[in-house]
C-alpha cells in the first residue's frame, strides 16, 4: 500500500537534491573557514590572470607608442601605477569575495537544515511503520 505521507516527503528531498540543494550539499562537505578560503584563493588567482591579459591586451595596443618612447618611459613609476591598481583591485574582489562566499555559506547551511529536518522526519516515520509492522506480527 502507498503511503502519500512518505511520498511527499520523499519528493520533497528529491526535488532539492536535484535543484538548489545540489550546490548546497557539495559546499557542506567544507568547513566554512576551508571553503571561504577556497573561494578566495580561486577569486586571487582569476584576477591575476585577468589582469595580466588586460595589461597584455593594453601593451599590444599600444604597441607602436610604447616602442616610440621606449627610451623616455619611467619604468619605475608606471609599475608603481600598475601595482598600485593591482593592489586595489585585488583588495576589494577579495573582501567581496569572502563577504559573498559568507553569506552564500551560511545560506547553505541554512537550507541545509531544512533538508536534514526533513530526512530526520523521514526517518522517523520509517521507524513508525518497522515498529507497526513488527507489532502486527
Amino acid at each position: 500500500m502507498l503511503d502519500n505521507k512518505k511520498i511527499k516527503i520523499m519528493t520533497k528531498l528529491a526535488a532539492f537534491e536535484q535543484g538548489e540543494g545540489k550546490e548546497d550539499i557539495k559546499i557542506s562537505k567544507y568547513y566554512k573557514t576551508d571553503y571561504i578560503r577556497y573561494q578566495v584563493i580561486k577569486t586571487a588567482v582569476s584576477i591575476t590572470f585577468g589582469y595580466l591579459l588586460v595589461l597584455i591586451l593594453f601593451g599590444m595596443y599600444h604597441a607602436e607608442y610604447l616602442i616610440s618612447k621606449i627610451v623616455t618611459l619611467n619604468f619605475l613609476r608606471i609599475g608603481q601605477y600598475l601595482l598600485g591598481f593591482y593592489i586595489i583591485i585585488m583588495a576589494a574582489y577579495i573582501t567581496g569575495a569572502f563577504i559573498g562566499y559568507s553569506v552564500k555559506y551560511d545560506h547553505s547551511k541554512k537550507n541545509l537544515s531544512r533538508y536534514y529536518k526533513l530526512l530526520k522526519k523521514l526517518n522517523r516515520h520509517y521507524q513508525e511503520n518497522s515498529a507497526d509492522e513488527k507489532g502486527e506480527a
